[in-house]
């Protein structure tokens, strides 16, 4: 099933002509009342000003949430590279054999996790972790042989390396799945019909329709679109890239 949330340009297109049907409909129904000549009054104003209002704040707080999100994802992609940078020198304490062999992995892990997050395709999704999940497997065999046949503090501090190193990708993911519920995207939709509704009800200016009944959908659109956009890691005009993995990459190569 798609996910509409993740193509932001088409949600705001999409939100476009909705809500300026939305007001365009309420302008209609305004015209086929031809018994009442004003349509604002004290109780409508009411009404709109706390429709507006409220779509408002349910934008404010979901922009709140998704760059809340956005932030987290971003101190994850830090903190991954920082955990495997660390378990990359730690390793050197190992034997010379069982270091060679973990560096390696942790050298195929890093490339495994820079295409999680350069990746746009979800197709690629579960093959990436398919391969992240295996090489974890082969991470974690090879620094659990030589703590278990040699108990030492040092041995204990590699393991504890690479536990730090595997709970940083299951944060990551788990951040990269929570995103703002369906349930507030059709609250905000539903509010932002009904205030273009009666937007359109009360616009009695006949000249004055065609422009004005553009600006609120406009505006939502526009919110719509920064919203969604910050809130998918994948499909965004604003992505989220793997800047310190690259460079962690980088040195480990250049090293």
């Amino acid at each position: 099933m798609i996910n509409l949330m993740n193509f932001p340009v088409v949600l705001a297109i999409l939100s476009l002509f909705v809500l300026w049907f939305s007001g365009w409909l309420g302008a209609y129904l305004r015209a086929r009342r031809k018994d009442v000549k004003e349509p604002t009054g004290e109780d409508f104003s009411i009404a709109l000003t706390a429709t507006l209002t409220l779509l408002g704040l349910i934008i404010g707080f979901s922009f709140s949430m998704a760059m809340s999100r956005y932030d987290q994802r971003r101190n994850y992609e830090e903190e991954e590279a920082n955990a495997i940078g660390t378990e990359y020198l730690r390793a050197g304490l190992l034997p010379a054999s069982d270091a060679g062999r973990v560096k390696s992995l942790l050298t195929s892990y890093l490339d495994q996790r820079i295409l999680f997050y350069e990746s746009r395709s979800d197709a690629k999704i579960p093959e990436i972790n398919a391969e992240t999940a295996q090489l974890q497997d082969q991470l974690w065999d090879a620094v659990q042989a030589p703590a278990a046949a040699q108990p030492t503090p040092v041995n204990a501090l590699v393991a504890a390396g690479m536990n730090d190193v595997l709970n940083s990708q299951g944060y990551t993911q788990a951040a990269w799945w929570y995103r703002i519920p369906t349930e507030a995207w059709v609250l905000m939709g539903a509010i932002a019909i009904y205030a273009n509704l009666l937007m359109g009800y009360g616009t009695h200016e006949s000249k004055a329709k065609p422009r004005f009944l553009l600006v609120l959908p406009i505006l939502v659109s526009i919110s719509f679109l920064l919203v969604a956009d910050i809130d998918s890691p994948r499909g965004g005009l604003l992505r989220l890239h793997a800047v310190n993995l690259v460079a962690l990459s980088r040195s480990l190569k250049g090293h």
